[in-house]
């Protein structure tokens, strides 16, 4: 079974940047798509960013679109999120998913906690 676990996570403040990644096992990782969710406390989990197995194709939320970059190494299983000009609302903890199928989701790591003080 397929783990993912993300890192860089940390407290930054506003207009600063942070890099998460999010490792995955497993051989068949470059044949699935790969998403960011964030939830920040009192509210639902929220879509971020996507990126495709082909790597060709992202899709962004409209809050993070011109911020956020979303990349896969496939040498590496990883997929990471640069996240530049952070804004306090982008406080939340940060997980990878893997996609089965558009929307379905078969394996989530723990999460990683990114802080944007103002």
């Amino acid at each position: 079974q397929v783990q993912l676990v993300e890192s860089g996570g940390g407290l930054v403040q506003a207009g600063g940047s942070l890099r998460l990644s999010c490792a995955a096992s497993g051989r068949t990782f470059s044949a699935y798509s790969m998403d960011w969710f964030r939830q920040a406390p009192g509210k639902e989990r929220e879509f971020v960013a996507g990126i495709r197995w082909s790597a060709s194709i992202t899709h962004y939320a409209d809050a993070v679109k011109g911020r956020f970059t979303i990349s896969r190494e496939y040498a590496k299983n990883t997929v990471s999120l640069q996240m530049n000009n952070l804004k306090p609302e982008d406080t939340a903890v940060y997980y990878c998913a893997r996609a089965i199928t558009v929307g379905n989701y078969d394996a989530w790591g723990q999460g990683t906690q990114v802080t944007v003080s103002s």
